[in-house]
């Protein structure tokens, strides 16, 4: 049995337990152990798990795996729950932070409002006229891997009036777990994004792989959102997406030589609360 030191962080809605290695130097993070500390009944309960580590040259290393433990992608309200957390626990001095994840190097920045800033890389991948299936219709769709692979669909493009009518209408599990699973995406699958637009605004619901569930915001895919918006309906940056709390997020880029440069993701974060839990290690 280990006591674990933690930390759970909310970042627009999607919770992640941080665990700091320097603090908890004898832990070792196992997949059952994973699921057991995100499940929102027998654990702590969280979208995934993100641990902290020193760096050379950098202001730590962040590694981050979903609920069921798979790993290898880029988290974006992770990244900017991680930036917080590199805040509050003194690792940087400073407003702005860099930091290595899945060994590639990113910046975020404290911002005067509080407010997290994340810079992603340039998006890869994009294919605005995309079609995925469901239950025998073929779905108007996009595709673009923003450190994550996502799929983007306009509720408009749906089969069903009711769920045309209203994202709240959606049936973004059933939908979004089929889609996830279809052998185009094999074998790690892809992540899949509901929109509709008002008052220039995205508002979006997410069903994220690794979760296997319909989270509260998704940073990579509502950059992946803004620029599908951008490439299809003419919506200029910054973008503005409501997520599934009725949170902001915020996502800017540039556009030079008709590449997406500078990207960022930027919105809240709220640290949730401390804590110390009890972990069988040989489970």
């Amino acid at each position: 049995m280990k006591e674990v030191s933690f930390i759970k962080i909310s970042g627009a809605g999607n919770d992640f337990i941080i665990i700091d290695k320097t603090q908890n130097p004898e832990f070792v993070l196992k997949n059952d152990v994973i699921s057991q500390l995100c499940h929102r009944r027998n654990g702590i309960g969280a979208d995934g798990i993100i641990t902290i580590s020193n760096a050379d040259g950098y202001d730590f290393g962040m590694e981050y795996y979903n609920a069921d433990g798979s790993t290898g992608t880029l988290c974006g309200n992770g990244a900017r729950c991680a930036i917080k957390y590199a805040h509050t626990s003194n690792r940087t001095n400073g407003d702005t932070v860099h930091f290595l994840s899945n060994e590639s190097e990113y910046s975020g920045e404290l911002l005067t409002d509080g407010k997290i800033k994340f810079n992603l890389k340039p998006p890869k991948k994009l294919d605005k006229n995309r079609t995925v299936q469901f239950e025998g219709n073929e779905i108007q769709a996009s595709f673009i891997h923003t450190g994550s692979p996502h799929i983007v669909i306009d509720i408009s493009d749906l089969p069903d009036e009711d769920m045309r009518m209203s994202l709240d209408n959606v049936d973004v599990i059933t939908i979004g777990r089929k889609i996830r699973n279809e052998p185009e995406f094999a074998p790690s699958g892809t992540n899949v994004n509901f929109i509709t637009m008002a008052d220039d605004k995205i508002y979006i619901r997410t069903y994220e792989r690794g979760v296997e569930d319909e989270t509260l915001a998704c940073g990579t895919g509502s950059v992946a959102a803004a620029i599908i918006a951008h490439k299809k309906f003419d919506l200029m940056p910054p973008v503005l997406l409501i997520t599934k709390c009725g949170d902001e997020l915020v996502v800017n880029f540039d556009m030079l030589a008709s590449e997406f440069k500078n990207v960022s993701l930027t919105g809240p974060v709220e640290e949730i609360y401390k804590g110390k839990i009890i972990i069988n290690q040989n489970a």
